[in-house]
């Protein structure tokens, strides 16, 4: 019997009596079973160094007699798939990864083609989550919990988090948020598919979209069977007079603290605009406050919900604040449209974890949330600043415009230069990407928007040891 060294850190050990699930396919039990297990071995279910079950066990398990584990295990070690030792048990030989590197050359070859960059926007500074500090929080918020926390619970969500929401959003945000109009959601996506149910429900055939914004959320409301006319965008953010111009439009879809990605905060008197049209006609206005609380060179721009809370819906998350992968958002409601958005989470909820939301709760109420916070205002700060510094160096022409707030920067390109730059960055192994693919393609250019041609540099993402090797890479292709 082969007596292979094995690494028994490559993988968990499936201990004698752990199940273990098997296809038996071939003339017979024994050679059924070997063929499971080679099977199971070359896919990679069962990865080099895996503790295989007791013969005894396996052969309980499958209804079959202990000799017939034992003789595929003795074959497959013949083979090299296997290795027993005394004491050790019968484990996935390490030899055995070269039977799966068919199977995983498909992704060792996208690995190989990753960017070694990357500063395309969306994504926060995720290496610096507060894991102790989350941590705390969950085991406090854990240890308080009643035991009707943990059943199907409210449709709005935990009481504690939208009771916590509501007071620092009314500190932080300006936010007119009662409790009983807050619903808790996976994040800005699901608030929006929400929303679009129930606009299409209150017979809304169209929702109005800022010229530059995400295709991501254009897609959604389209697929919800909402048209998507456009709202031009200038340096003052979007152009909210033209909104009575757009008939059909019941809604609009406004980043008014940080025009995303332009980076721009809507003039005061188009804020009033808006607030207007949405009186005079009936309609809604749909607040994206994607990234309200990260500014740096000006004073906060409060949100717009609180103009009119009645013909405002505030969206939030903890996506750029925290992590994305938290999947917790929420949404300000007037109080007419709660109704229709619980009725819409019904049909396909997409409930945030108990746990988590009791967590974000007890994180907010403790002070950890603004500590936090304000860390990474800091840290983004210096990152913008190092950003143009650099820039200004290299490319003395270029200019950085929509920095004072947020994750982004817009980085002006000559006419004409923006596909060869990202093609250009692309092949140094830096991915980032150009305004253009932001323009909505119904939209005309306007002589007062932002200029055609530039890259959005997402500054917060990118880890510490990857940040100089970005930036020096971004300064080689500037034209």
């Amino acid at each position: 019997m082969a007596n292979h060294q094995t690494n028994s850190t490559s993988a968990p050990p499936v201990e004698p009596g752990a199940d273990l699930h098997l296809e038996l396919s071939g003339p017979g039990l024994r050679i059924g079973l070997a063929n499971a297990l080679r099977d199971a071995v070359r896919t990679g279910r069962l990865g080099p160094g895996t503790r295989l079950p007791a013969s005894r066990t396996l052969a309980a398990d499958l209804g079959v007699s202990r000799n017939t584990v034992t003789d595929a295990y003795a074959e497959l070690v013949a083979e090299g798939w296997l290795t027993a030792q005394q004491g050790s048990g019968t484990r996935v030989a390490d030899q055995a990864q070269a039977h799966t590197a068919e199977a995983s050359a498909p992704r060792t070859k996208a690995a190989q083609h990753r960017p070694a960059y990357g500063l395309k926007p969306g994504s926060p500074d995720l290496a610096n989550f507060p894991r102790a500090q989350w941590l705390t929080a969950a085991r406090r918020a854990l240890t308080a919990a009643p035991n009707e926390a943990f059943g199907y619970g409210d449709a709005l969500g935990q009481e504690q988090l939208r009771s916590a929401l509501a007071d620092y959003l009314a500190r932080a945000r300006g936010v007119y948020a009662h409790p009983e109009r807050i619903i808790v959601c996976s994040g800005f996506h699901h608030g929006l598919a929400l929303m679009a149910q129930a606009l299409r429900s209150r017979q809304v055939r169209a929702v109005a979209v800022e010229a530059y914004g995400l295709d991501l959320y254009r897609d959604l409301l389209t697929s919800a069977g909402l048209d998507t006319p456009p709202v031009r965008v200038d340096e003052f953010g979007a152009l909210t007079s033209d909104l009575p111009l757009l008939r059909e439009a019941g809604a609009v879809l406004l980043t008014p603290a940080h025009q995303y990605p332009i980076g721009v905060a809507l003039h005061p008197d188009r804020r009033v605009a808006a607030v207007d049209w949405a009186r005079a006609s009936g309609g809604l206005i749909l607040e994206d406050d994607y990234d309200g609380e990260f500014r740096y060179d000006r004073q906060p721009v409060g949100a717009l919900q609180g103009l009119d809370p009645d013909r405002v819906v505030y969206f939030g998350s903890v996506s750029k604040s925290l992590a994305p992968g938290l999947r917790l958002g929420w949404m300000v409601l007037p109080e007419e449209l709660v109704p229709q958005v619980v009725a819409a989470k019904g049909h396909g909820d997409y409930m945030s974890s108990a746990l988590d939301q009791m967590t974000l709760a007890e994180f907010i109420t403790s002070g950890s949330y603004d500590r936090h916070v304000r860390s990474m205002r800091q840290r983004y700060r210096r990152r913008r600043d190092q950003l143009v510094t650099a820039l200004a160096h290299s490319a003395p022409a270029v200019r950085v415009t929509g920095m004072a707030a947020g994750l982004q920067a817009v980085v002006e390109l000559p006419r004409g230069t923006e596909g060869e730059v990202v093609q250009s960055a692309a092949r140094r192994g830096l991915e980032v990407s150009g305004l253009s693919e932001f323009f909505h393609p119904g939209a005309e250019r306007d002589r007062r928007g932002p200029e055609q041609d530039a890259l959005v540099v997402n500054f917060a993402a990118s880890s510490d040891s990857a940040w100089t090797g970005a930036l020096e890479t971004l300064r080689s292709v500037m034209p």
